[in-house]
């Protein structure tokens, strides 16, 4: 079909007379409105007719006939719908509390029947040697048969439904007597793993993470080294272990840097720092400050104020470290006003935690007590623990830092080697959780969502949290120190909360 342009010409006067040809003689054309409507009409028709024949409409009409009887037009009441889903939300959280709960009474019961044995030998299903043999064929120690089965319910991952195993870091001994104890008196969660999961089919992984660093799951799964064959994962590092274990927390890290501190010496001194820093959660605040004769800022830009301890900062703090270097005369006293008065001015802007305030000393002497500072800023009430980290082998200057620590309510450790860090770190999570343990508040958390590759899917990587409690020594002797026994809890798949939502719109609201 071809198509006319019109197009109109502007006035300009009397048209030239056009030449005739007695052989072609000349027809002028006129259109009218309503010419152009009926040709716009036809064209329309066309199109219509095309689509009808190449689309199926006239099918699809024919074939809604056939089940207009069957289907019916529901009103919603959008009034109704929007008090419903509270309800069911609230049922599916307080689903997945009680099994954590469940949890943390069956770990509090077994550890106060249970007696350390130092002596105690115990054969357990330690996650990474199970189903390992050597060379002769033979089971390794820890690494007996496990059954493993791929399940559904766990993208096909192979996986043990009726029993746990235990992951032990790599650096550090799984068979110290302390894990060995932790390992048997915590074999009893077996049968809440497998009675949970009995109840709440969606439930998928359960654990208890140990303050003594094992991390025991269900369903029991085999863990794979890296390719260095070293498993870096610690369960005390975790979000989840964080804030269910203390209480939002605003910290400064004071970092000696005076030439004493030269060689080996900061580089235990910066690593103490990262452990820190993998201990502090999106709740907590911190800066990082170096000293000798002058301070250091770590990130000059963030003078005098606290940041929030993401991912980000965190990652951007570690970056600065490798610019610290050793040299002069370490001035503790300048640093210990500094952090007073930051944590301070911080505190009365309504920033921060606005709960446990603390400073971490990570030097290798000190040749005071500074209790005159101490009785400045901090005593009678001591709202900010003094945590003292004493690095290298000496110990001339430890009776200063054991007493700035005894005196303010924290914490001192001697941090030899690297592979003393670790551990020693994480010996100030314990303190800062007493005043929970000893009140027993047994805090439901429920973490920030985060991405888990485990249980990725064809649509990619899996939206979680997590919802976590942490779990108390209930022997009386042990009651008024405030023993952390470490932490359960759960994953929940943010899909998993989105079922609780009506696929369906309301077709009409009242109100």
């Amino acid at each position: 079909m071809a198509a006319l342009a019109i197009r109109r010409l502007p006035p300009a006067g009397p048209a030239p007379p056009v030449p005739a040809s007695p052989r072609y003689p000349v027809k002028r054309l006129q259109l009218t409105l309503s010419d152009v409507k009926l040709w716009a009409s036809a064209f329309g028709g066309e199109i219509k007719s095309i689509a009808a024949k190449y689309s199926g409409s006239q099918l699809l009409q024919k074939k809604y006939k056939e089940y207009e009887k069957d289907v019916a037009i529901e009103e919603i009441d959008g009034l109704q719908l929007v008090k419903k889903l509270p309800k069911i939300m609230e049922e599916m959280f307080h689903k997945k509390s009680e099994a954590v709960r469940r949890l943390v009474e069956a770990a509090e019961d077994a550890y106060l029947k249970h007696e350390f044995d130092a002596d105690l030998q115990y054969e357990y299903f330690n996650a990474v040697l199970i189903n390992e043999r050597d060379e002769e064929g033979n089971y390794l120690e820890l690494g007996k048969e496990f059954i493993l089965v791929p399940n559904d319910h766990f993208n096909n991952l192979p996986v043990n439904i009726s029993l746990s195993d235990v992951q032990v870091p790599t650096n550090m001994y799984n068979k110290d007597p302390a894990i060995v104890n932790g390992v048997y008196w915590s074999e009893s969660l077996n049968k809440v793993f497998v009675d949970n999961f009995d109840r709440d089919p969606s439930l998928i992984w359960q654990y208890f993470g140990s303050a003594k660093g094992f991390f025991r799951q269900y369903p029991g799964i085999k863990w794979e080294p890296d390719e260095n064959g070293v498993i870096a994962f610690d369960c005390r590092n975790r979000k989840w272990y964080i804030q269910a274990a203390t209480s939002p927390k605003d910290v400064v890290i004071l970092v000696d840097v005076s030439g004493s501190m030269k060689g080996l010496r900061l580089t235990i001194a910066k690593q103490t720092v990262s452990s820190i820093l993998d201990t502090l959660g999106d709740d907590d605040f911190f800066n990082i400050i170096a000293y000798n004769e002058e301070l250091h800022y770590v990130e000059p830009c963030l003078n005098g104020t606290l940041v929030q301890a993401d991912r980000t900062n965190k990652e951007h703090f570690r970056e600065h470290l490798d610019k610290l270097f050793a040299k002069g005369i370490g001035m503790l006293d300048i640093a210990l006003n500094e952090a007073f008065n930051m944590l301070n001015e911080f505190n009365h802007t309504g920033q921060g935690s606005i709960c446990s305030q603390a400073i971490m000393l990570i030097t290798d002497g000190a040749v005071d007590t500074y209790d005159t500072i101490f009785a400045k800023y901090n005593w009678p009430d001591r709202k900010v623990r003094i945590f003292t980290y004493l690095i290298g082998r000496e110990a001339a200057f430890a009776d200063n830092l054991k007493w700035m620590a005894c005196a303010n309510k924290g914490f001192f450790t001697q941090i030899s080697t690297l592979a003393d860090v670790q551990e020693n770190v994480m010996e100030y999570l314990h303190v800062l959780s007493r005043p929970k343990v000893i009140d027993q508040e047994h805090d439901v958390v429920w973490t920030e969502a985060y991405i888990d590759s485990t249980l990725a899917d064809d649509q990619g990587l899996v939206l979680m949290t997590t919802v976590a409690m942490p779990v108390f020594s209930k022997q009386n002797e042990t009651r008024s120190k405030g023993i952390l026994l470490g932490v359960v809890g759960t994953d929940v798949p943010v899909k998993e909360l989105l079922k609780a939502i009506p696929k369906y719109k309301a077709t009409a609201w009242s109100v």
